[in-house]
């Protein structure tokens, strides 16, 4: 999922250099949901993954 939230930044560059603002808008919004997603389930797998060894 991170690589599709670096991917999704990455597009957000190049349309930005290339003067395409909405493209760019809705690609850092797209990349900032995927990461924020991806943290959310590394933060719960650290926890619940912890507590598989009790």
């Amino acid at each position: 999922m991170l690589y599709y939230a670096i991917v999704f930044f990455i597009i957000a560059l190049i349309a930005a250099a290339l003067g395409f603002g909405g493209i760019a808008g809705a690609a850092t919004g797209i990349a900032k949901i995927l990461f924020f997603i991806f943290v959310i389930l590394f933060i719960a797998s650290l926890i619940f993954g912890g507590l598989r060894g009790w």
